[in-house]
């Protein structure tokens, strides 16, 4: 039986990691990282989506890098959660990964001793935009879900580590920063990936981040991040293979 098919019937998946698939929201963000791994990009897509699927080996196992693809009105990166959520599910449908990785910039907290460049391992995912004043549903909004625990692996790497709050707008409002009190990362996709994993057959979801901007601090949102965007999209390039070589052929249980 495949592993698709196994978590389609909530049945749990093999214990040894050999394939890995890591969804990243911008070309950008992926390109240097596609490149470093030698990947190949599909010539089928996912169901009709318009995600782009580039995979093939590495270590030993299978990798693949997925991102939404472009939007074919604008031609800009699918950023947000809409998109993440669903290529997230159909590439686990798709190319059954024993562990999932979502991959990408995000911004950092002043408060939280973050700094430009650092690379966080993520704990956990919530939404801090979804603002439901309603019992049950208020827990609903927020969706809060644990990452699956990599302490070997944060403790052989050397991580930052913390919670990733998710919301579909650059700035921050006062809102948002409300709920932003306790998260180390501030990303536009990582919760509707948890989700969508969730919904796929629960595969294990690693979240890895490395920041662009300071979200607390002096310089505009906007323009921090498209001026570190090429060195984070560098850091991920570096960071990611380690992650890869670490992961790969190890227990589930032994991350």
């Amino acid at each position: 039986e495949s592993a698709a098919h196994r978590r389609r019937l909530k049945m749990p998946a093999t214990a040894k990691v050999s394939r890995v698939a890591l969804v990243v929201a911008m070309q950008e963000e992926a390109k240097p990282l596609v490149e470093r791994l030698g990947l190949t990009k599909r010539a089928d897509a996912l169901d009709g989506a318009p995600a782009i699927v580039y995979d093939g080996e590495h270590g030993g196992g299978y990798v693949a890098v997925v991102t939404p693809g472009l939007d074919a009105a604008s031609g800009l990166n699918l950023i947000g959660t809409d998109a993440a959520a669903l290529t997230t599910f159909l590439a686990v449908r798709a190319l059954a990964p024993d562990l999932l990785i979502t991959a990408g910039t995000c911004g950092g907290f002043k408060r939280q001793g973050g700094r430009v460049g650092d690379a966080y391992c993520v704990t956990s995912f919530q939404h801090h935009d979804r603002r439901i004043a309603i019992p049950g549903y208020d827990a609903l909004g927020v969706a809060k879900r644990d990452a699956h625990k990599t302490p070997a692996m944060v403790a052989a790497l050397g991580f930052k580590t913390g919670a990733c709050s998710t919301g579909n707008s650059l700035d921050m409002s006062p809102e948002d920063d409300d709920r932003l009190k306790d998260a180390v990362a501030k990303d536009m996709e990582a919760a509707a990936v948890a989700w969508a994993a969730d919904l796929a057959g629960g595969v294990p979801l690693v979240g890895i981040k490395v920041v662009t901007d300071i979200v607390d601090g002096d310089k505009p949102t906007q323009e921090e991040f498209l001026e570190n965007l090429h060195t984070a999209a560098e850091s991920l390039q570096a960071t990611i293979p380690k992650v890869l070589d670490f992961v790969l052929h190890r227990d589930l249980t032994d991350l």
